[in-house]
């Protein structure tokens, strides 16, 4: 659950635009935010050292760029700094307070530290900005972090808002059967997998949270083709040795 929120964060932040607060003057404001730039090509390659000397060239630049943080937050987090990550999201959403990637990036770094009461404004306020150009992201996160945190209610609120905003978002269709399969909602699991068929391919996991709903509803044929699926095509993960044994 947390790599998927990861690779959310990574994929917006990246999708992002380089606006800044506060800068104080614009040549110093275009060179941090072509720095920015750069450093996150270089963290997308891996690159984190070079990254890391272009997010603090950009900040050097220009303390008070909202987006230098952020980009420096999610680099601190991915290299294991906590406290440095917190440190400079924190930064980022005060010197922009509509800036909602970071918002939501802060989020879902909040939830990776199990820190759901703290994350849910953030993805609140990343998901009230009706020029977001991905809701069902935010939203998507928002269910993950409370389902998480055992918030079933709230999960499930913020998965339906996710599918509102895209009705074939895979990641909150397969969380949405997962959460229905918890519940004993064994049709509803059935009925999400199928829409998530119809826009992805099967993963260990939706094939094993059919294999549950059909042992539950009595369909033999369509649990015995769940499970050669897994078996064929994904016969050294976890969820086939869960079934089926050591290979």
């Amino acid at each position: 659950m947390r790599h998927g929120l990861f690779t959310l964060l990574l994929v917006t932040l990246l999708a992002g635009g380089c606006a800044g607060s506060g800068v104080r003057d614009s040549e110093d404001r275009s060179a941090a935010q072509y720095n920015v730039e750069l450093g996150l090509q270089y963290m997308q390659e891996g690159m984190n050292q070079v990254a890391m000397e272009k997010f603090q060239k950009a900040l050097r630049q220009d303390p008070e760029l909202a987006t230098a943080h952020n980009a420096i937050a999610v680099l601190y987090e991915s290299l294991g700094q906590i406290d440095q990550a917190d440190h400079h999201f924190q930064r980022a959403v005060r010197l922009d307070r509509n800036d909602s990637r970071a918002h939501n990036n802060y989020g879902a770094f909040l939830c990776r530290q199990d820190r759901w009461e703290d994350a849910e404004p953030h993805f609140v306020a990343a998901a009230s900005d009706p020029l977001y150009e991905a809701p069902e992201l935010v939203y998507a996160n928002a269910g993950i972090c409370a389902h998480q945190a055992g918030d079933l209610e709230k999960a499930e609120l913020y998965l339906r808002k996710a599918l509102e905003a895209e009705p074939e978002y895979p990641i909150a269709l397969r969380r949405m059967a997962q959460l229905s399969l918890e519940q004993g909602q064994y049709l509803k699991v059935r009925a999400y997998l199928q829409r998530y068929q119809a826009v992805a391919r099967h993963t260990p996991q939706t094939l094993l949270l059919g294999i549950r709903a059909e042992e539950q509803l009595g369909d033999r044929n369509t649990e015995a083709s769940y499970r050669l699926l897994l078996r064929n095509n994904f016969p050294d993960s976890p969820q086939a040795r869960e079934l089926f044994g050591e290979p």
